[in-house]
């Protein structure tokens, strides 16, 4: 349908105001990606709110200094209004997720005369479970209730992680309600392995059977989903939703309009979320700790119930594991090539094309149905501790022995339905396999036909500790294509994607295959109103060593001083944490207090140190590697000079990489030229991206790997970088 006249009335009369009431000028490509956005929408075909036109994605390149957010919100909230659809917007990162429900939202409303509500969505892990935090104090012999509010009347300290004094801190913040139970919120970063001890998943979670259910956390938070105009999540809820079939937790899909912000990261998240892993020893050791529980859940139960009876049935299912795990760790152990190099204890095996060695393909498929049936055991188990929830209904359980038990048979229910994910994903089978099966023998040596994806990624790790030593078997997509288009792309009413970065050399190419976008999709880089050549240099200086010289090292030492000499603020980027050490080492005893590297401690307490130095007008260096490449906000004084150790192509051991390179030389292409310099512009542009954040910084980019001018491709790279002026030394 096209845009009704109102609607866009109420788009245009919108920015006017936002511009008016901030007191801020049009910027040009902020007016033509609202432009663009309205425009796709409003061409989006239905029939009693179902989507008739072809699936299509709009998507949109916006550099710094566009105002991509305003820009997105103003197109889509009022046309998702008038279509009735919810606005979801999906971004990568935590704190733009929280910008935009904390800044940009409340700003809009406030400057606009538009009328919407809106809410944060994160997955239940992000949340405190009252329930877990007080068994935790329980088991810590904190459980007299004559103690409890003892503590809740001291005043809030500042506790360390995992101790008993820093989970009723924990408590007392949260019954006080200065904290919300959201870990984000949190003042401090919580350990992942201090945060699992009081959080859960759907498995553990009993819902409206817990007795905290009236003040959880997570379901506060999800109060105003359904009622919300616009949902802000991000990629890894998304995708979570959709693997549990789409609107189990956010809107589904034919619903909503989706924004995804940061989209980028997009079909890396997605092959993440349909990955799958088996560290086979640390299985086992699961498995003792799954039947000691079982043996202390035992003399709870009446010997004749079903439940009593399913707990036999469990601990066999489990010894039947432990078998099938044992058998296929031998084989793998004693029939793999293994290769360590004197420095890693670990060593890693990929299987070409996927294609799994027989003997190990059949164990893997006894491990299959003997995990399958395992799942099947623990289901049936926690379904019968479920039950005894139901008040309605006589139970052989009682209720205390379900609400102790459900959230730890639903915790072993949740690991081993991750296992059997694995196992289905080994037991696939592979094109070659299929090719065999088809024609009843050995597959013929002639061309096989071309398949239209890659088959999926399997491969071993072998790690060796002082006193123990581990398999890990993996399995991962090599493309999200597929998956992103069955289930999110074929499905959503509308879908923007955007970010500073969708281009790789200057074409969408490379996006369009990783997210397997609909060919109905239109595409707009918008123009950026930073004026490059004015604003920045690229400067390549003479080097003494390539990045591929022994030397190299020793050559960024007698370098980079010369660099940030006269700098008030440099960003030093390695692709390598070991030659970042190695570099810190040997310049910090001659530069003490100046060099500042992201391993040094938190993110936030980096960069604060940074500035900290900066605003007493002190230099600082920071060092960092692939994440300060792209996350960090440094604006104005506070960075002038980034300089770039070597161009970030990936580690060539990267089996999905390989996987997808291997697919890529089978088709007669060049993988390095279709994978590996495309990846690196888009790594490279987003480094750079860090100098210029407002129009009105400058500075200064070092590209210290000569091969940028010195092989074919460094030009297509040099080329796809703002138009900064060039100085470059021959």
């Amino acid at each position: 349908m096209a845009l009704a006249d109102d609607t866009k009335q109420q788009i245009q009369q919108s920015y006017r105001d936002v511009l008016a009431g901030k007191d801020i000028r049009a910027r040009y490509g902020q007016r033509l990606m609202i432009a663009e956005i309205a425009r796709y929408m409003g061409d989006i075909t239905e029939n009693d709110g179902q989507r008739t036109s072809p699936p299509s994605a709009c998507v949109v390149e916006a550099g710094t200094g566009t105002g991509k957010t305003l820009a997105y919100l103003i197109a889509a909230i009022p046309v998702a209004k008038a279509l009735g659809k919810t606005l979801v917007i999906s971004t990568a990162t935590v704190a733009l997720q929280d910008q935009i429900v904390h800044k940009d939202l409340p700003d809009l409303k406030k400057h606009s005369k538009m009328e919407f509500s809106w809410t944060l969505a994160k997955g239940r892990g992000r949340y405190l479970c009252m329930s877990r935090l007080e068994a935790r104090l329980h088991d810590e012999g904190n459980g007299d209730s004559d103690t409890m509010p003892l503590f809740l009347l001291d005043g809030p300290g500042h506790e360390e992680p995992g101790t008993r004094a820093f989970f009723e801190e924990m408590l007392a913040s949260y019954g006080s309600r200065t904290w919300d139970g959201d870990r984000d919120h949190w003042p401090d970063q919580i350990p992942d392995d201090v945060w699992r001890q009081v959080t859960t998943d759907h498995r553990q979670c009993t819902n409206r059977h817990c007795s905290y259910f009236d003040s959880c956390a997570f379901f506060d938070a999800r109060k105003d989903l359904d009622d919300a105009d616009i949902v802000v999540a991000n990629h890894d809820l998304v995708l979570a939703d959709l693997a549990l079939g789409g609107g189990a937790i956010l809107p589904e899909p034919e619903n909503a309009l989706f924004i995804f912000d940061e989209a980028h990261h997009l079909p890396d998240k997605a092959l993440n979320h349909f990955a799958a892993s088996v560290p086979l020893n640390a299985t086992r050791q699961w498995l003792k700790q799954l039947s000691q529980a079982l043996g202390k859940m035992q003399p709870y139960l009446s010997p004749s119930t079903l439940a009593a009876k399913t707990i036999d049935r469990v601990s066999h299912a489990s010894r039947e594991v432990d078998v099938a795990l044992t058998e296929v760790y031998d084989e793998a152990e004693q029939n793999t090539g293994w290769e360590f190099s004197e420095e890693r204890r670990s060593a890693q095996w990929r299987y070409p094309e996927g294609e799994l060695p027989e003997a190990l393909a059949d164990l893997a498929a006894n491990a299959r149905l003997a995990t399958a049936n395992l799942v099947r055991q623990l289901g049936v188990l926690a379904d019968e501790l479920q039950k005894a929830f139901d008040e309605r209904k006589e139970h052989e359980v009682d209720r205390e022995t379900a609400e102790s038990w459900y959230p730890v048979i639903g915790s072993f229910h949740a690991r081993s339905e991750e296992q059997l994910r694995l196992w289905a994903a080994w037991c696939e089978p592979t094109a070659v396999k299929a090719e065999q099966d088809a024609s009843g023998e050995e597959a013929s040596p002639k061309p096989r036909a071309k398949l239209k994806s890659p088959p999926a990624a399997r491969w071993a790790v072998r790690q060796r500790w002082d006193h123990a030593e581990d398999i890990t078997l993996f399995s991962s997509p090599v493309l999200a294509d597929n998956l992103l288009y069955s289930r999110l792309w074929s499905r959503a009413y509308g879908a923007v994607l955007t970010s500073a970065t969708l281009t790789a050399l200057g074409r969408f190419d490379r996006l369009q295959a990783r997210a397997g976008l609909p060919e109905a999709s239109r595409f707009l880089v918008v123009p950026s109103s930073f004026r490059y050549a004015e604003m920045a240099t690229v400067e390549v200086p003479a080097m003494t060593a390539m990045p591929t010289d022994d030397a190299f090292t020793d050559a960024l030492v007698s370098r980079l001083p010369a660099l940030w000499a006269g700098e008030k603020a440099t960003l030093v980027l390695f692709t390598s944490r070991r030659q970042m050490q190695l570099v810190r080492d040997a310049l910090a005893p001659e530069y003490p207090d100046l060099i500042i590297t992201q391993d040094d401690m938190a993110k936030g307490e980096v960069l604060r140190q940074h500035c900290a130095r900066v605003d007493e007008g002190r230099p600082s260096v920071l060092f960092g590697v692939a994440s300060f490449a792209e996350g960090i906000d440094l604006p104005g004084k506070y960075l002038g000079h980034v300089v770039i150790t070597r161009l970030p192509f990936s580690v060539p051991d990267d089996p999905i990489e390989a996987s997808l390179a291997e697919w890529v030389t089978q088709r007669g292409g060049n993988p390095f030229m279709e994978i590996t310099v495309p990846d690196a512009s888009i790594k490279l542009v987003q480094a750079v991206g860090r100098l210029l954040r407002t129009e009105q910084d400058t500075g200064r980019v070092t590209i210290l790997d000569r091969r940028i001018i010195a092989r074919r491709y460094g030009q297509l790279l040099l080329d796809a970088l703002p138009p900064f002026r060039r100085i470059i030394e021959h």
